[in-house]
């Protein structure tokens, strides 16, 4: 088997491919031959050496993967071969609160998905939605749980508006969830042209924000005054976030993508009333109620581009391009 390998810090040219023996479950363990792997802004951060989890040297890379069962260990009675299936970022959160005992990661700390053949916990599993591909699964567990939480882990109602922001994989996820989930998506984007196909994936009103910089005015405006009941900040700005959600809604930050977060005036947390919740992707739990929406509305990932395993570095450069709208995949 050949597995890609890489070290926290040592940039895209530093991921080197190696062959290995194929590994064999132990007890509680699953081989899957992996078919499709996706790209997030995490893998990213790991190899600039800036990712806030602690990454192994020398580890496998890559969260998000989706495969076929080939071969299990002693005591495994969750999966058999040929299953189809996913796994949990963090393969040790199964359900409730995130704490420091699941911060195990694949593709951090834990060897991850950017290989022929991963061995895996079988309590990691998550079976793969019967209508998506390979590849289409593969974008699931960390953009995609990470939405999900951001729309329902606090255990508010999503509201009647939700915010979605840029076009990222987090944000069209989140757009395609909480229409699913019967809220109305303003989604801010930069330019006519993403403004489009924000509008064609299903949003209700798109904002530029290049156009209107002040843009959580704009979202009072196409809310009567009052502000949306949800926003999923993925850029890290939370001021302007907190102005555009209404008194008593919910402000989800999961990250800051567009680069270093802005200070937080805590004046505007006060005066929006509104509840801040940070998000670190998600549990199995969490996973599994996610697929079953899925499935119900049939939902499909939007996939920008799939390289071959060989070409792994070179899908690394076009997604740190910003060029993609859709995730970017590779097929192993």
């Amino acid at each position: 088997m050949r597995s890609y390998h890489a070290t926290s810090g040592g940039g895209i040219d530093g991921l080197t491919i190696r062959e290995h023996a194929d590994p064999r479950p132990g007890p509680g363990q699953v081989l899957v031959a992996v078919r499709a792997v996706s790209l997030s802004h995490r893998e990213l951060m790991i190899l600039r050496g800036d990712y806030v989890l602690p990454v192994k040297p020398d580890v496998v890379p890559v969260s998000d993967g989706a495969g076929e069962v080939v071969a299990i260990g002693p005591g495994v009675t969750a999966a058999k071969v040929g299953d189809r299936v996913t796994a949990t970022l963090f393969p040790s959160w199964q359900d409730g609160p995130f704490g420091r005992k699941h911060l195990p990661q694949l593709g951090g700390s834990l060897d991850g998905m950017l290989t022929e053949l991963a061995l895996l916990e079988e309590r990691a599993l998550v079976p793969v939605p019967a209508h998506l591909s390979y590849e289409e699964a593969a974008t699931l567990p960390c953009a995609a749980v990470t939405a999900w939480n951001a729309l329902t882990g606090d255990g508010a109602p999503i509201g009647a508006t939700v915010v979605t922001q840029g076009s990222g994989g987090v944000s069209l996820f989140a757009l395609q969830l909480a229409k699913a989930l019967g809220a109305r998506v303003i989604a801010t984007t930069s330019g006519p042209a993403k403004a489009e196909r924000l509008l064609k994936l299903g949003a209700d009103e798109v904002v530029d924000y290049r156009a209107a910089p002040e843009w959580p005015s704009r979202v009072r405006e196409l809310t009567s005054g009052n502000g949306a009941d949800r926003v999923v900040d993925v850029a890290g700005d939370l001021e302007r976030s907190l102005a555009a959600v209404a008194i008593g809604g919910h402000v989800a930050s999961v990250g800051f993508v567009s680069g270093d977060p802005s200070p937080l005036d805590p004046r505007a947390v006060f005066r929006s009333g509104a509840s801040v919740h940070g998000i670190a992707v998600g549990s199995r739990a969490q996973f599994l109620d996610m697929n079953r929406v899925i499935e119900t509305h049939r939902l499909r990932p939007l996939i920008d581009r799939v390289f071959p395993f060989d070409w792994a570095p070179d899908a690394y450069r076009y997604y740190a391009s910003g060029a993609a709208f859709g995730k970017v995949v590779i097929a192993v």
